[in-house]
Order: C-alpha cells, then structure tokens, then sequence
C-alpha cells in the first residue's frame, strides 16, 4: 500500500522554508515524445524546479500560445492519449523528486468520468490538476471527489476578475493559486511592473494558499521582480522554446541563466 501522500500545500511550505521563489515548470506529454520529456524533467531535477506541470494534449488547448498549441495538436496526431500520460506520469512521480501536476482540458476527466479521473491521477502520483476551462461553481462534484485523494484543484486568479469574483476563487482554491499575469494566452511577454504587483496583491486579499505567477514568465529579471511578491514562478513557454531551439544543451543553458 502506497504510503499517504503530503499535500501539495505542505509540500510548497516546507520548501518555502528554504528558498524565497519556488519555480513550477511544464511538459507536454509526448512532444516531441515520450524520451524526450524525460531528458527535459532530468534537466529540471538538475536544477531543483519544485513543481511540474504534466500537460496532457488536446486538440483545442484554449488557454495556450502558439507554441504549445502546436505540441497538443502534434503529441494528438502522434496518438499520444491520457493512459499514455498516466503511465508516464506514475514513471515520473516515482523517479524524481518535485511534485507533479496534471494540467489539462475538462474535456479530457469529462470523457473518463470524475471518479475515474481523480483514481488515476492519484495512483499516478499526481497531486493536483489544472483545468483551466472549468469554471469554478461547476467543478464542485469533481473537488470534492478530489479531497479524500490528497488531490489539490489549482485555481487560476486574472487581472480582469471582480473583487466578489477573486473571492470565490479564493474559496474554492486548494494547494496555490494560479495568478495569471495578464490577459491573452500563454508565450507572450508580460510588463513586470506596478500593474502585475498590484494585482498579486489583490489575489493575496482573498487567499492565504501560496501563489504562482504565469504567463510570461521567461527570465531571470522576471524571477527578480517575482522575489518577495510571489510564492512561485511559473515557466512554460520560454523553456519549451529554447528546448526546440536547441535540445538539452540549450534547455540547461536557458535554466542557468534563469537561475544564475
């Protein structure tokens, strides 16, 4: 019998206790494969990332830029599908030490059903999942299955969200909350500045959970700016880039200069 998994909270404060910014990063299961997400999540262990996201594709990710919109579409048409994941996933919790996410689409624990969903992502060794197109208030059979698992639902905070809005969200958060820098989708650029403080202040008004700040989210200024802000800064996008631009050598070049 597995022993019973810390929370993800925990987990984040336990490692708070020892560094200022944690850093959350992400894979796309099976782009460009399997093998190779493997020698991108040994990179992020080299580097001591806290957290990954496991993005199970899709073939309309919504909430994602252009570059990871083509690794869904491409990681679907190669036939990779979520038992694929799952079984990668369990490889993945078992072999290295940062907590892993399942990020995703609704569509994907729709079609399996949410028991059956929540089951396999906990015997995978997931912790939690992200879902950004599931709004909160009908998420609430699918959260409440999730806590007898140990299994945090991650809710995503925007700039464009109402005070009353934030304060659902606040609620219904468990692990950390996702604050989204800006509006639009993943890759783009976003201004560090008075702006993006204010609004991490804001998301701090209606939760004590730890907080992680994405989208755009590329560099080590970026990470400078995020000290004494945030709680987690969140890489997605940038680090997929330099991985296509120029594999392991340039993936560890772009995790030395963040962390430099």
């Amino acid at each position: 019998m597995a022993l019973e998994q810390v929370s993800l909270e925990k987990y984040l404060r336990d490692r708070l206790q020892h560094k200022d910014l944690l850093l959350m990063t992400h894979v796309v299961c099976g782009y460009p494969s399997f093998e190779a997400n493997w020698r991108e999540l040994e990179i992020m262990a080299e580097f001591d990332v806290d957290l990954v996201e496991l993005q199970f594709p899709f073939s309309e990710p919504s909430a994602d830029g252009p570059l990871f919109v083509k690794a869904n579409q491409e990681a679907v048409s190669s036939g990779v599908r979520p038992a694929d994941c799952f079984e990668f996933m369990a490889k993945v919790s078992a072999h290295f030490p940062f907590k892993v996410l399942m990020m995703g689409y609704y569509n994907t624990a729709f079609k399996m059903g949410a028991e059956a969903f929540v089951d396999r992502l906990a015997a995978a060794g997931g912790c939690g999942y992200i879902l950004p197109d599931l709004p909160v208030q009908e998420a609430t059979e699918l959260h409440e299955l999730s806590r007898p698992k140990n299994l945090a639902p991650i809710v995503l905070m925007t700039p464009t969200n109402t005070e009353a809005r934030l304060e659902v969200l606040g609620h219904a958060g468990q692990g950390f909350i996702y604050a989204v820098a800006r509006k639009g989708v993943t890759g783009g650029q976003t201004e560090m500045g008075d702006d993006l403080d204010a609004f991490i202040a804001r998301c701090r008004v209606h939760t004590d959970l730890p907080i992680g700040v994405g989208f755009g989210v590329s560099e080590k200024s970026d990470l400078d700016f995020l000290h004494g802000k945030a709680d987690i800064a969140i890489i997605g996008t940038a680090a997929l880039r330099a991985w296509e631009e120029g594999g392991e050598a340039q993936l560890r070049d772009f995790f030395s200069a963040l962390l430099g």
